[in-house]
């Protein structure tokens, strides 16, 4: 008679691969909570080779005397003799008031009109895309041919604006070749190009306004210029804020358009703190004080920011 002996439990493989199961899970927790942090490594390289190394070598450059010798770059700590150069400089001051008084007067200038269109076309009802389509075309020309386009439209000889000015009788202006027009003209080529961008930003803040408390200024009474003034001007304060904080950051920058009309002249007329900076690296070779006049305007901008933020910060918890 043959016996049957029972099969023993299986404890010992039951307990293993319930080990098993709990590494692959608290791998797999490991994974998922360090994959965000993984995944912003490529990014975080080229930050750092596009963004923090350069910025490194502008500051080591800017404390330093630099010269090439064999074609091989010499540097030399000599802080003093880029500030003896910073002293020296007759063309940095004038290009500094410059570059205030087209920041100040084109900045200035696009958010009165951005803003005007902006409340102007959200009130349209019909043809809404259409105007909004047609408004943003400057902001898509660039810079190159925006500069060659108004080169045309300011010539002395043939330009469109003198020959309307000649309709009427008048002598030619030398817009880009005046030293009291010529900033003007540059700033109302910026105009022209820039208030699409301020326009897009404060339509947007516009169209998101609450209804309920238009509405409601409507029942009360309020006139329409009472609601601009007193309902929607408020409310768009952040986005106001916000827009001129991007444009004045742009505006300090501005480089193409200016080359491309005037090249900074005539003599210092139009001069910017950017197209000094080109004379003064790719002109001069001067790379020490570039460097340092690089460090200078983009700590100005810095500055520029951060107060910007910190009114921005203050109109969106007020």
């Amino acid at each position: 008679m043959t016996r049957t002996v029972p099969a023993r439990p299986a404890w010992g493989l039951s307990c293993a691969s319930g080990t098993a199961k709990t590494v692959l899970r608290r791998y797999g927790e490991v994974i998922d909570k360090a994959f965000p942090y993984w995944s912003l490594l490529p990014a975080l390289l080229l930050f750092l080779a596009l963004t923090v190394y350069p910025t490194l070598r502008l500051l080591q450059m800017s404390v330093s005397k630099v010269s090439f010798e064999g074609g091989i770059e010499r540097m030399a700590f000599d802080p003093l003799a880029n500030i003896a150069l910073l002293r020296a400089d007759p063309v940095l001051r004038p290009a500094i008031l410059n570059t205030l008084v087209f920041v100040a007067g084109s900045v200035s200038v696009e958010m009165v009109l951005g803003l005007a269109l902006a409340i102007a076309v959200s009130r349209i009802g019909r043809g809404k895309s259409l105007v909004r389509t047609i408004m943003i075309l400057p902001i898509l020309v660039p810079p190159v041919a925006i500069g060659s386009m108004w080169k045309l439209i300011y010539n002395y000889d043939f330009g469109v604006i003198n020959q309307a000015v000649e309709l009427f009788g008048l002598p030619h202006i030398d817009w880009l070749g005046s030293p009291d027009l010529a900033l003007l003209s540059v700033i109302m080529v910026d105009v022209w190009h820039w208030v699409p961008f301020i326009f897009l930003i404060m339509f947007a803040a516009a169209e998101g306004l609450p209804v309920e408390v238009i509405e409601a200024a409507h029942i009360d009474g309020a006139t329409g210029g009472q609601i601009t003034r007193y309902v929607m001007l408020p409310l768009l304060m952040p986005a106001t804020t916000i827009a001129l904080t991007f444009r004045a950051i742009l505006a300090f920058k501005a480089f193409d358009e200016v080359f491309l009309l005037t090249g900074g002249g005539p003599g210092t007329a139009t001069d910017l703190v950017s197209l000094h900076l080109y004379q003064v690296f790719f002109v001069q070779n001067q790379l020490g004080y570039g460097a340092m006049l690089s460090i200078g305007l983009i700590l100005a901008i810095v500055c520029f920011l951060l107060v910007g933020r910190k009114a921005a910060g203050q109109q969106l918890y007020a």
